[in-house]
């Protein structure tokens, strides 16, 4: 967990746009003139901002190796691509791009304008062989090549909508309108990615064949991958959209995309390489799933071992873990308690009056405390949203292992009166954490092997999944080797199995 620092990064995009006029250039593409929301200046100026926000955001996975594997292949399928080209504009030519692997279960690939690309190792997990990652890096760099978040901005400009980074939006929190007001927005606003057109999503597909094909991978691979994601089900609390709510259909591009991988083989570029054993021998031993040591849930109560601390929270309401914040619930999504670290401040008492001290806040009271020997700070305000809404606030800050945590918790003023106690329940319930064996819990992690026998891939599962540390079926398991349960697997067949 870090401090989070999205309304800044939020507010800044919005004010960049808003400030831009339509700027006419001619595409990477096409090399025809057209209309975009902001010039391709602009643009890296956009994504070189929010890549710092979204690293923070999200993590950047800790593997130095699987970084570069990543990179090497986002730069082998750069250099064919229209960015790089002998008649590519100086402008495009000379920028240049980043592959990010983010620390993030979530299944998902995406683009920032300027030359940011990032896979998770979600993602990575679900695939299969290195064609498939090229196929998908080169779907995303065709997203920048062809500017479309600049088109979705200009088009979203003439219809008096901000579109933030081409992709990235705050969001109202929990229901309460104006949940971005009074400095609370940048901690309870998640990071979404807006939908491109479905023709924007077709043409990066033909993109990231035509540039997977001129490398010579076996591009029709990609299909495989966009097969799985029609099994995959929508999962809740994500903090990035699965593809699945913003592409075509997977069972349409199942057919486009062999289909496109053959025009580029019958003009001449034969495709070969797929690199099953290179691949899977990077994916070998990645963290699957969500990472426990970042903070996890049992039995009511949240424990962060890498951080040594844990606090309990009322029965029936529900957490949101990300590396930024820590938020806590209610299941009628209008009470929230939402914790970070204050990095900034001198004490507890401090922590807590950098919140008081904005414009449209009214201190009603405010105390110092002891919490098991720890320092704290508490006070109560009220404040009203741009709709009228008054809200109530419980702050709490607490001193604790040479950092401070600051609890950020509120309601409408109507509502207080019932979760003003359940805010004091949590915050005063945060307290070291000495359970060895919650200390100690590791990751669960991919194991990738070649089979020696045959048989279903059913037969493959260990027994004990159930004894995991995180919540994982066999058809989950299924699903990211790209196989039914039921399905023959051959001996000398690669599969990845969590450990």
């Amino acid at each position: 967990m870090m401090r989070l620092t999205m309304k800044n990064f939020i507010l800044a995009l919005i004010v960049g746009l808003l400030v831009s006029a339509c700027s006419i250039q001619r595409s990477a593409i096409t090399g025809d003139k057209r209309a975009y929301g902001y010039s391709w200046e602009q643009e890296k100026q956009i994504g070189k901002e929010a890549d710092e926000q979204i690293k923070q955001h999200f993590g950047v996975y800790d593997n130095v190796a699987l970084q570069q594997y990543v990179n090497k292949i986002g730069q082998e399928m750069l250099a064919v691509s229209h960015m790089q080209r002998e008649d590519t504009p100086a402008t495009y030519k000379d920028t240049e791009f980043f592959f990010r692997l983010l620390d993030s279960p979530v299944v998902n690939a995406f683009a920032l304008p300027g030359g940011y690309i990032y896979v998770t190792r979600g993602l990575l997990s679900h695939l299969d062989n290195e064609a498939q990652l090229a196929v998908v890096l080169g779907h995303e760099i065709g997203h920048v090549a062809a500017r479309h978040a600049s088109q979705r901005a200009f088009i979203q400009q003439m219809s008096q909508i901000a579109l933030v980074g081409g992709a990235i939006a705050g969001q109202h929190f929990l229901g309460i309108p104006g949940g971005d007001l009074l400095g609370i927005g940048g901690m309870a606003a998640q990071v979404i990615f807006l939908s491109y057109s479905r023709e924007d999503e077709r043409e990066s597909d033909r993109l990231g064949v035509e540039y997977a094909s001129m490398q010579r991978y076996k591009s029709a691979e990609g299909a495989q991958f966009f097969v799985s994601l029609e099994r995959m089900s929508a999962q809740s609390g994500q903090s990035i959209p699965n593809w699945q709510s913003t592409h075509p259909d997977p069972a349409e591009r199942a057919t486009s995309i062999p289909e496109l991988a053959e025009e580029w083989r019958a003009i001449g570029y034969e495709q070969t390489i797929v690199n099953t054993d290179q691949y899977m021998g990077m994916l070998n031993n990645m963290i699957y799933g969500d990472n426990p040591r970042e903070g996890f849930t049992r039995s009511g109560t949240y424990y962060h071992p890498e951080m040594k601390f844990q606090f309990s929270y009322p029965e029936g309401w529900h957490v949101i873990n990300q590396r930024s914040l820590v938020a806590v619930v209610n299941n009628d999504q209008n009470a929230v308690s939402i914790m970070t670290l204050d990095n900034e401040s001198a004490g507890a008492e401090a922590s807590v009056n950098v919140f008081l001290n904005q414009d449209g806040i009214t201190t009603t009271g405010k105390s110092g405390i002891t919490n098991r020997g720890l320092q704290a700070f508490q006070a109560e305000a009220t404040g009203q949203t741009q709709d009228g809404v008054a809200l109530k606030f419980y702050l709490y800050s607490i001193e604790y292992d040479g950092m401070i945590y600051r609890f950020i918790n509120y309601t409408t003023v109507d509502n207080y009166g019932t979760y003003g106690p359940r805010f004091k329940e949590i915050t005063s319930g945060f307290r070291q954490l000495t359970d060895s064996g919650i200390l100690n819990i590791q990751p669960v992690r991919l194991q990738a092997v070649k089979t020696t026998r045959s048989g279903t891939f059913r037969s493959f599962l260990p027994a004990n999944l159930e004894n995991l540390v995180i919540n994982v079926t066999p058809e989950d398991i299924a699903i990211m080797n790209q196989v039914g349960l039921d399905e023959r697997i051959e001996s000398g067949t690669w599969i990845k199995i969590p450990r």
